[in-house]
């Protein structure tokens, strides 16, 4: 599936649900790709949206970003689905960094699916913590995330603002658990 990202960036309030989801699922993409290094392909945390014979599709989203031309190349590691998205450059879900950072000690903190997804849906993150949200590898049934020891004190403190506003007590759940998840993990660095 060859994809121009700009059809999917303003979508009508009336748009079809899957056509919602497919747009969704196409920006994730575009922010894991951005994500990463240029040229690399590596297998993301993000599922696959597939659902053959209506069961999901048990695979990972494999990303790579190109320069020239600036395309993005996505597969599933387990389905044949796959695509390359144009146009996505300058675009909200554009995650590149736009600064050359130091890179520091990194350490592996390896998470449930369900605390990858919850990450993902976070409001209010800043363009690092999101690129480290998004940066997340697939590992087993989870995902393992790369971060700092500051990295992850920062990511700790948008997902305690986040449980501590939220009114939804499901979704509190959740992020409650993302943040035991990754507070356990601080504590064991």
């Amino acid at each position: 599936m060859a994809t121009d990202l700009h059809h999917f960036l303003v979508l009508p309030v009336d748009v079809p649900g899957p056509a919602r989801r497919l747009a969704e699922q196409l920006g994730n993409i575009v922010r894991a790709a951005t994500s990463g290094d240029l040229g690399v392909g590596w297998e993301s945390a993000l599922p696959c949206r597939r659902r053959p014979a209506n069961r999901p599709c048990p695979g990972r989203m494999v990303v790579q970003r190109t320069e020239a031309p600036a395309t993005i190349r996505w597969r599933c590691s387990v389905c044949d689905d796959e695509g390359v998205i144009s146009n996505w450059a300058g675009s909200p879900f554009d995650l590149r960094a736009r600064q050359l950072t130091v890179a520091g000690a990194v350490n592996e903190i390896v998470i449930s699916a369900g605390v990858a997804a919850t990450l993902r849906d976070l409001r209010l993150l800043d363009l690092d913590c999101e690129r480290l949200v998004y940066r997340a590898r697939a590992h087993g049934e989870g995902a393992a995330l790369l971060a700092s020891d500051e990295d992850l004190d920062e990511l700790i403190g948008y997902v305690a603002a986040e449980a501590n506003h939220e009114s939804n007590r499901p979704r509190q759940r959740r992020l409650d658990a993302a943040l035991d998840a990754l507070t356990g993990a601080a504590d064991t660095d």
